[in-house]
């Protein structure tokens, strides 16, 4: 690995430390070097906090001064919750600039290596740009699409059941398995999930590992309010929760909103939640990406709508059998095989005794 490189690759762990705590903002990690060594760095902590520029100037101090910087993402240009990160590195007499990616935010899109050239300062654009713009998927999703990034998890056998035909499912995959799915829960700002996933499991969808976590928005899809009252989702001092719903019931309305809960009237043309407007407004609301935990039917409504860009399928070494029981999509599905959903950059991880496959699914 050449030098620059080297570097990047460290700007990039460095931007990694920020998962799950800089919605709506990206990961971003910045690297200061001078004379062959780092001597600062720095990564965006927290949305509404210092960007990881100004972590890594403060740290360099003077020695910023005719120094190379590395940052993972274009240098903001404009005035936000923070002052501009290209202002501040004009402003420190930094030599080069080398950026992984060029920011897709409208109100950055160039504008910050503009301000960088017009003062002299030689930018290039581009090392390790496949490998910045993974980091940041979801930030790349909302600037593009004005959408959440929608991801979905499941657990299955090796013969890809979810459950046993009687509903039995706890637990498919081991104690590591689901620490991980738990952590996925802290990396996304909301766990969605159908009512008849809380009718059968009752589940709070929250993060519980040890430590202080941040915990996603509770999301439900009930067409009908048919959600039970004692539901531990509907316990909004665990985390907010917030319900879709596609048919009026003024009373259940006020029983779910004298226990805090959020409740969003989206009714689509078949009698159920549009899972499309409900995306939009969770959008609108601050939501930027969303971990899917349901059942069949709602894993086939946002598959056959081309709703989600990436799953997370935990697999265990256990054979269910049963043609009951249940699998990961429900729906009509597919006739043809070669009109299957295929899946690209897919990786593999042993997770202990559990298998974690992760990609993205595309139509060929």
């Amino acid at each position: 690995m050449n030098e620059q490189k080297k570097y990047m690759t460290r700007a990039l762990e460095l931007a990694a430390l920020g998962c799950g705590k800089t919605s709506p903002n990206p990961m971003v990690g910045a690297v200061i070097v001078k004379d062959g060594k780092i001597v600062g760095e720095g990564w965006h902590q927290k949305a509404g906090t210092p960007h990881a520029e100004i972590h890594a100037l403060t740290m360099a101090g003077p020695l910023a001064c005719q120094a190379d910087v590395y940052v993972t993402l274009e240098p903001c240009s404009h005035f936000g919750k923070t002052p501009p990160c290209a202002d501040a590195l004009i402003a420190a007499g930094v030599k080069n600039v080398f950026v992984a990616v060029c920011d897709p935010n409208p109100l950055v899109a160039g504008r910050g290596l503009a301000k960088l050239k017009a003062v002299g300062i030689k930018t290039e654009v581009g090392l390790l740009e496949a490998e910045a713009k993974k980091l940041n998927e979801i930030f790349f999703k909302n600037m593009q699409k004005n959408m959440p990034f929608v991801a979905l998890k499941a657990a299955v056998s090796l013969d890809g059941k979810t459950a046993t035909a009687s509903g039995s499912s706890q637990w498919i995959t081991g104690s590591a398995a689901r620490a991980r799915g738990h952590l996925l829960r802290h990396e996304y700002d909301a766990v969605l999930t159908g009512i008849g996933t809380v009718i059968a499991d009752n589940p709070q969808l929250t993060v519980r590992l040890a430590g202080n976590w941040q915990q996603p928005t509770r999301v439900v899809f009930d067409e009908d309010f048919s959600i039970p009252l004692e539901s531990k989702i509907l316990d909004i001092s665990l985390a907010p929760t917030l319900v879709y719903v596609a048919n009026p019931n003024a009373e259940k309305e006020k029983l779910l909103a004298a226990k805090g809960v959020k409740l969003v009237l989206c009714p689509g043309p078949d009698g159920r939640v549009d899972v499309i407007k409900a995306l939009k407004d969770m959008y609108e609301r601050g939501i930027c990406s969303v971990l899917v935990e349901a059942g069949g039917t709602l894993n086939a409504s946002l598959l056959e709508a081309g709703l989600i860009d990436k799953t997370y399928v935990f697999m265990a070494a256990k054979l269910v059998g049963g043609k009951q029981a249940p699998g990961i999509f429900g729906g009509i599905g597919i006739n043809k095989i070669d009109e299957a959903w295929l899946i690209k950059d897919l990786t593999l991880e042993k997770i202990e005794e559990d298998w974690l496959f992760a990609g993205y699914p595309y139509r060929g």
